[in-house]
């Protein structure tokens, strides 16, 4: 096969001038590139002797080189040459050198350490030379990639299980070796650096260590891309990362690609993918195996199969380059070049908070806006832990990482490290320390902060660490030119940086002084050493107060506003600081320092302070610190009392430096049982919680069943703590320290409750297993990235209480694990939680999964950091069955039940659907600051079908149109849907009573409701049996294509030989692929004059309301037949009446002047079409409403891929495009979309209207058409709806070939 269409900007050879980086970004803009397979695979087809590896160079070489598969590159450049040429032939724009292993570290196994450099380079020649060729025969451009494999070592993992600290290859020998292959690749012409299959980041950095000082000291930069290896469906790396740990480890050398390769098949390797491709705004590239390998070790997946997986990959927007490894073959890229041809690309995401700070260790850690306060934790310091320091100097390192472990179970989100100690070998214990926690996953999970004042010591931490860590810290108080450097080192190893605020004349003191020399270090390192704003944290000295000098005085407040104005005037940057010195004049007054430290954060997290090293696990909370204590710490810190130092120096005399506990500190154990319960959650103290619990069950009066003490005084106590931590006076550590404790709480009536079951089953006389017997199964979570578990775990304990069964996944749940568990247990219900803000995002995921794979369980989401909002307008809108947020554990048992019962089930969901929708409506309206795409833009993104996988609908019996005037009224009466006719009475019950009949039951409107329905009935009967009112109608079908001079528009034709245009029907973005027309209406309007001319006017109004539900029957009735008999796409269908009133069917049935079809002007082309007003007597008013009124406007959209969606607001130049195709002026085009509105009701003042019309217009260029606060107050029915700016859908039919059938529907 020949390779794909034409380059984007094609070079006319590999060695020309053209911009790399530009040609391949726009390329993979435009369209899905493919890389080789693999190289191993294919030699392995050669079955080569021990000769072939020697070729004529190395016959005498003392060691055997069988296996060698780089070396062939030197011995036998025929066959590597022709596999880069099958693979280019087979549509490869992408090929990899022979140099996997072309370190001199992996050839020292074979002795050949001394011919790297040369091999390199006689490799990346002879793919150069292989891609050279085939373009010169067919002019496509094509790219090499130099290949730098992982070594066969590990700076992260010991080779021996005895001396976990061990390594057997240094960080700084990595970087020699990939340097000398680095030159080699790039002397011999590649285009692309591609560091590979990377199972120890640590490697990689070293990697790209090396090529980033080469890029520095030696050559013009390259492109650089990354692939990562996942061992397993564990998402981890060999050495422990997650997929966003390494993403974040490598992402300072700013590859242009990043993605995964290796070890899984594509089916296994989706979900990793997926996940980086949502936290990077580069591209992605992934080339899995062909499958997981077989018990021969071989690989089975055919071409066909692999392709389709990467036709999943690249139809769902994951990735820029695909291709294959392990066990891939020409034969598989060419099925893969077929597969993805006519695919759009992944679109890198513009990430909305830019001012986030990512860290990792095994995992990955966000500081931004949703993160209050980041705890450092300081007790694995040698200057500030003597317990730590004695440990160390000990040698007593397995001991002292009991303390690291410790820091990190009482919430320190990352760990500070410092070795600076007179009797150390500084650089020694810093790379032993780091190397041993490598080996503790439970401590490594954390960012480390590497803290020395010797830089040697800090370069050795970060040599031994794979994450991205805190460098603590530089400053220009060594000079311009050595902060300069170290700035430059830091930033080649990927790590953040904390800055003191000190130059070359010291540290500064004053507010001033802090911001001046934090400015000028900002520009030195965004402008000179290009240091990502983001990972600059300044620390502006904490400096000790009430010391007794004057001067001192205000240091705290010149910190405070410092920290203001930093944040304000150097974008994205952090603060922290170091606690403890500001009290340091209490020294041995433990209470009057914890409490001055409180104080002191209280305020500085306010102004703006992100993060900092402190024991928060000894803080008081800010609300329970002694008022007198609390007034004289805040003057003291506030400087807001000359004389505040001594006024707290009498207090700390008054309470003495023992630093005991306040006798005081008791009293709370005499309050009653609730209290102490609640008391002892929030000060997170469990010495007693068991006794009290015990005694709160003993009181059997009070709480009956032990769950009511869990949904009583324990519940209460956690709500407080997270009211607390929500306003800033509570820490993370604090939290955690509760949490346990109420653990501890539930655990002690965990066997009263199993218990209570077990009797109540056997009372009843069931004896079938709990298991066998469960209300429902719920599959429970707290999504990946986010590790608490607090509510989740009171969640389950409810449920289990009332006799679900709770299937608990833990924290850190990937997506497909909880799929996976949902589907295998046949769960009833999913439960997420999640407690930080990128847990949203996790949800919106998960959703989105679930619908993809079919999955119909109703989805519920809880947790602290999630709301009815975010769950009505993020996260519903992904997931077509029911998604509910639920507000906390107790309304978790109502909403399952409700969920469960089958008389209510589909009430509620409608209810909890209605309110959801109401709620977007109220968000999108309140936006002001949305953003639009371009035209050109949204139609490039216009949604696609694969007529392969979703074949068009069948040809209808018919083209034309057929007039229907012969259909009783009595055959549409059961197409009647009550509901509407309650509401336009205003009659509206309550839940579980809103829908008919069960409105009837209804406490306030029920007896009205069946008063009005009885005299609706009669109404109707009178009307049937006199035949006061008849039904007519039309159909017409014809054949459409897309119109061929605009993608939004459809062109219909007189016959199916398309060759004769009747019409062309505009449309908007967004708007969905099929389409049939639908008008029905009713002569009701003389009999309603009747009545009222007899001063009847309930019944002038009954018999409107019921001509118009016939209306809307006959419209549904006919739609049936459209399905089954007229346009029979759905004849096997068996649907009941009630079933296509509640939209259970494929297709959708919107109408013009609605969302869908927001332009009224569009019924003049329906009406010309098919000569409506001449055949059935209806006809359009100025304002474009049907006459009589009682009429319905519908399109039938047949493809089971049609959903309903509304266009929403528009930019201007649609507006002008949209009025250039239809011969408007553009006030005409803007009149007709300001006409539409949700519902068939005009406009009730044109005037009014067109006034307000030449007011959005003044507006140019930049005015939106849409809904405004004028608008949606004058009028009850939006004039535009709302909907996402990037979610557009054309309005379009797929294919030359495809019928779109329009039909109309008219009754008289």
């Amino acid at each position: 096969m020949a390779p794909r269409g034409e380059a984007v900007n094609g070079c006319p050879n590999g060695r020309s001038n053209c911009n790399i980086f530009e040609i391949l970004e726009e390329t993979m803009r435009h369209r899905v590139m493919v890389c080789d397979g693999a190289m191993g695979t294919m030699i392995q087809r050669h079955i080569l002797e021990e000769s072939d590896f020697r070729g004529d160079r190395f016959t005498k070489h003392a060691k055997s080189l069988k296996g060698n598969n780089d070396i062939l590159t030197m011995t036998r450049p025929d066959i590597i040459y022709d596999i880069h040429r099958q693979y280019l032939e087979a549509g490869a724009d992408i090929i990899s050198t022979n140099t996997f292993s072309g370190t001199w570290v992996a050839q020292a196994d074979y002795g050949l350490e001394y011919v790297v450099y040369e091999l390199n380079k006689a490799a990346a020649e002879l793919a150069c030379k292989a891609r050279d060729d085939v373009m010169a025969s067919d002019g496509n451009r094509r790219f090499v990639c130099g290949a730098l494999g992982p070594t066969n070592r590990t700076l992260s993992i010991s080779p021996s299980v005895e001396q976990p600290e061990l390594r057997n290859i240094t960080f700084d020998e990595l970087v020699d070796a990939y340097g000398e292959q680095a030159r080699g690749l790039l002397d011999g012409g590649v285009d692309v650096l591609l560091v590979e299959t990377i199972f120890d980041t640590a490697n990689a950095r070293a990697a790209l260590y090396a090529i980033q000082n080469l890029f520095y000291e030696e050559y013009n930069p390259i492109p650089i891309f990354i692939s990562g290896t996942i061992v397993d469906k564990s998402g981890r790396t060999l050495s422990g990362q997650t997929a966003e740990a390494f993403l974040i480890s490598v992402q300072h050398s700013n590859p242009m690609c990043i993605g995964l390769n290796c070890a899984l098949g594509a089916q296994e390797m989706r979900p990793f993918i997926e996940s980086i491709g949502k936290n990077t705004s580069t591209f992605v590239i992934c080339y899995p195996n062909a499958g997981l390998p077989n018990a021969m070790g071989g690989y089975d997946e055919t071409p066909e199969i692999f392709a389709k997986h990467a036709y999943e990959f690249a139809k769902d927007g994951l990735v820029n380059i695909i291709g294959g490894c392990c066990g891939s073959t020409p034969d598989h890229i060419n099925a893969v070049v077929d597969a993805v041809k006519s695919l759009k690309p992944r679109e890198p995401p513009a990430f909305r908070e830019t001012s986030t700070l990512w860290l990792s260790g095994l995992e990955p850690r966000s500081i931004g806006p949703d993160v209050m306060f980041v705890n450092i934790g300081e007790r694995c310091n040698v200057a500030g832990s003597r317990k730590f320091a004695k440990l160390i100097i000990d040698n007593n390192y397995e001991e002292a990482l009991t303390i690291a472990k410790m820091q990190v179970e009482n919430g320190a989100q990352v760990l500070d490290i410092n070795m600076d100690e007179g009797m150390l070998d500084g650089v020694a214990a810093m790379k032993k320390f780091c190397n041993l926690i490598s080996s503790e996953p439970e401590i490594a999970k954390v960012p480390l902060c590497i803290d020395s004042s010797k830089f040697e010591v800090v370069e050795a931490g970060l040599k031994c660490t794979q994450g991205k860590c805190i460098v603590n810290s530089i400053s220009l108080k060594v000079g311009e030119a050595e902060f300069l450097k170290q700035a430059r080192t830091i930033k080649h190893h990927g790590a953040a940086v904390v800055v003191m605020a000190f130059d070359e004349e010291g540290q500064a003191a004053d507010r001033d002084r802090k911001v001046e020399i934090c400015s000028r270090s900002y520009k030195l390192l965004t402008e000179t050493v290009g240091f990502d704003p983001r990972d600059i944290i300044f620390d502006p000295n904490i400096l000790t107060i009430a010391t007794g000098m004057e001067e001192h005085n205000n240091y705290a407040v010149d910190f405070i506003e410092a920290t203001s104005i930093i944040k304000s005037k150097l974008p994205h940057c952090k603060i922290s600081g170091g606690l403890s010195n500001l009290s340091f004049s209490f020294r041995g007054m433990e209470r009057i320092r914890e409490a001055m430290h409180s104080v002191f954060l209280f305020y500085a997290i306010k102004a703006g302070m992100d993060m900092g090293i402190v024991n928060a696990g000894n803080l008081p909370l800010y609300d329970d610190i002694d008022k007198e204590l609390l007034r004289l710490s805040e003057n003291v810190i506030l400087n807001k009392d000359p004389e505040g130092t001594e006024k707290l120096l009498d207090f700390a005399k008054l309470y003495g430096k023992s630093g005991k506990k306040d006798e005081k500190a008791d009293l709370w154990r005499s309050e009653q049982v609730e209290q102490r319960l609640e008391y002892a959650l929030v000060k997170g103290i469990d010495k007693f919680i068991t006794e009290d619990v015990e005694e709160a069950r003993q009181c059997s009066e009070k709480y009956p069943r032990p769950l009511h003490i869990i949904e009583g005084p324990l519940m209460n106590g956690m709500s407080i703590v997270g009211e607390l931590f929500g306003a800033g006076k509570m820490f993370l550590p604090q939290v955690i320290k509760s949490a346990r404790v109420m653990k501890k709480a539930v655990a002690h009536l965990i066997p009263y409750m199993e218990a209570e079951k077990e009797a109540s089953k056997l009372a009843c006389g069931d004896d079938t297993p709990y298991e066998a017997s469960n209300a429902g199964v719920f599959v429970i979570a707290t999504v990946k990235g986010d590790v608490h578990d607090i509510g989740k775990n009171i969640v389950a304990v409810v449920l289990g209480c009332n006799n679900y069964k709770v299937i608990d996944l833990g924290v850190m749940c990937s997506c497909e694990k909880i799929l996976q568990s949902a589907i295998e247990n046949k769960a009833d219900f999913v439960g997420l939680s999640g407690l930080i803000t990128p847990s949203l995002d996790e949800m919106i995921h998960v959703a989105k999964e679930m619908e993809r794979n079919g999955i119909k369980t109703p989805l519920l989401i809880g947790g602290a950091t999630t709301s009815k909002k975010h769950t009505a307008v993020k996260i519903a809108p992904q997931y077509k069955n029911p998604v509910i947020h639920v507000l906390d554990a107790s309304k978790s048992v109502v909403v399952c039940s409700n969920l469960l019962n089958d008389q209510q089930r589909d009430d509620y969901v409608e209810d909890i659907k209605d309110e959801y929708e109401e709620i977007r409506d109220e968000y999108y309206e309140t936006l002001r600051d949305r953003k639009y795409l371009p035209l050109n833009v949204a139609r490039s993104r216009g949604f696609k079908v694969d007529w392969t996988v979703d074949p068009p609908a069948c040809a209808p019996i018919f083209l034309g149109t057929k007039v229907l005037n012969d259909v009783p009224l009595s055959a549409v009466i059961p197409y009647i849907d009550w509901k509407p006719f309650f509401d336009i009475w205003q009659l509206r019950g309550k839940y579980p009573n809103r829908s008919y009949p069960k409105i009837f039951n209804d406490s306030d409107v029920g007896e009205e409701a069946k008063k009005v329905f009885n005299d609706g009935k009669t109404m109707l009967n009178k009307i049937c049996h006199s035949n006061l009112l008849e039904l007519r109608g039309i159909l017409g079908f014809f054949a459409a294509n897309r119109s061929a001079s605009c993608e939004d528009d459809i062109t219909l034709f007189s016959d199916e030989t398309r060759s004769k245009e009747i019409c062309t029907l505009y449309g908007l973005r967004q708007q969905a692929e099929k389409a049939t027309l639908t008008d029905s209406y009713s002569w009701a309007d003389e009999l309603s004059d009747e009545y009222k001319n007899q001063g009847d006017d309930y019944n002038s109004i009954m018999v409107k309301v019921i001509a118009d539900r016939l209306a809307e029957a006959f419209a549904e009735y006919l739609h049936a037949r459209v399905r089954r008999e007229f346009w029979p796409y759905s004849v096997e269908e068996d649907l009941s009446c009630e079933d296509l009133l509640k939209v259970k069917y494929d297709g959708i049935r919107p109408a013009p002047g609605y969302p869908t079809q927001p332009d009224h002007t569009e019924k003049l082309t329906m009406w010309q079409v098919m000569q409506i007003e001449r055949q059935t007597g209806i006809s359009l008013t100025e304002s474009l409403a049907m006459n009589p009124a009682a009429s319905v406007c519908a399109l039938i959209l047949a493809h089971p891929k049609s959903h309903y969606f509304s266009v929403g607001k528009i930019a201007k130049d649609q507006v002008d495009n949209y009025a250039q195709r239809k011969n408007m002026k553009v006030e005409e085009g803007v009149h007709a979309l300001l006409m539409a509105e949700e519902g068939r009701r005009q406009l009730r003042d044109l005037r009014e209207a067109r006034e307000v019309e030449a007011e959005v217009m003044k507006q140019d260029p930049e005015w939106v058409v849409g809904e405004s606060q004028y608008f949606s107050r004058r009028w009850p029915h939006n004039i535009m709806s709302k909907t996402l700016a990037t979610e557009v859908r054309p309005f379009e039919s797929h294919g030359s070939r495809f019928q779109e059938l329009w039909t109309y529907m008219l009754i008289v």
